[in-house]
């Protein structure tokens, strides 16, 4: 049986585009809340787009007005001095009270493996304080914890490959035997659908189907692109230090230390069965040709809110 209206925020960008993707597959009617109304429209007239007007909540929760089921895809990575967390998290609870007073029947929401409202890290305090308010808010939910997305939109495997493909060796943070499970978006996407479709509440890892140490994905990564590289231990500070320096050079944040923290820590790895299907050395072996060849600007896609993430 078929659902009422789907929204998805985010659908002209990275996950959201996947998961508004398998909605049409399956014969839904879907619209997209986005920041980014300017941007090409993938779906041409099959999706409807509404601003995600955080600071108007009777706009917001009329643009919700008969939908079946809300995908929350909308964060942010990092502070900025044009976006930070905390600022992410009261927008994502008016979009959740939105939804509520729109009558939603569910909300899908995509958050963070191990997030903790007692953890120093901004990123994961604010994705534990937003899990608890949806818990609380009486409406229908599933929380998905995905940890690292892969995928031809990607910034962070893109990025490896980009960096492995431009320089004679690559920095490791620390040892690098700190383990993550990549997981691909489209597989991501299944999950969000299918919970979609239920009505009990759900708090699920979506992880892939392999683990690796960090030291280990770089070199997986090396060898999928053909660019293998040497691995240069550093320490957190001068790992920061680098990566600092490319993001002046590339007018980016390419990592901050708030983000390797999380790495070492093992955020990004949790002990339940893998929800993906999508090994990554596999999907690497299929794309190796336009993986890294271009950079992934994190603030590139926040500044020009009119041209496509993925460059063919």
């Amino acid at each position: 049986m078929k659902c009422k209206t789907h929204a998805v925020t985010g659908a002209f960008g990275y996950s959201g585009r996947y998961i508004a993707t398998r909605l049409l597959e399956q014969g839904q009617t879907v619209i997209t809340l986005t920041n980014s109304m300017n941007r090409a429209n993938p779906f041409g007239g099959k999706v409807r787009a509404y601003p995600l007007a955080f600071a108007d909540p009777g706009k917001l929760a009329a643009a919700l007005a008969g939908v079946d089921v809300l995908y929350n895809t909308y964060w942010v990575r990092f502070n900025h001095r044009t976006f930070t967390h905390a600022q992410a998290v009261q927008n994502t609870l008016a979009l959740f009270e939105a939804a509520r007073r729109a009558g939603v029947r569910r909300v899908v929401h995509v958050s963070i493996t191990n997030p903790s409202e007692a953890s120093p890290l901004e990123y994961f305090s604010g994705k534990a304080q937003l899990e608890r308010a949806l818990q609380a808010s009486g409406l229908s939910h599933a929380i998905l914890r995905p940890t690292v997305l892969f995928g031809r939109e990607d910034i962070l495997i893109n990025n490896i490959a980009w960096a492995l493909r431009r320089f004679p060796f690559f920095a490791v943070f620390g040892d690098g035997a700190y383990r993550l499970q990549p997981v691909h978006v489209d597989d991501l996407a299944d999950l969000a659908v299918t919970e979609g479709m239920r009505t009990e509440n759900a708090v699920i890892n979506a992880i892939g189907p392999e683990t690796f140490a960090y030291r280990d994905l770089v070199h997986a990564v090396g060898t999928a692109i053909g660019r293998p590289r040497p691995l240069l231990n550093v320490s957190p500070g001068m790992g920061c230090f680098f990566g600092k320096l490319l993001g002046v050079f590339m007018r980016d944040t390419f990592i901050t230390r708030e983000e390797i923290r999380g790495l070492m820590d093992e955020l990004l790895y949790v002990t339940t069965p893998p929800t993906g299907k999508t090994p990554l050395t596999t999907w690497m072996q299929k794309n190796a040709a336009m993986l890294g060849l271009h950079y992934a600007s994190e603030l590139n896609r926040r500044r020009d809110r009119q041209t496509p993430y993925f460059r063919e």
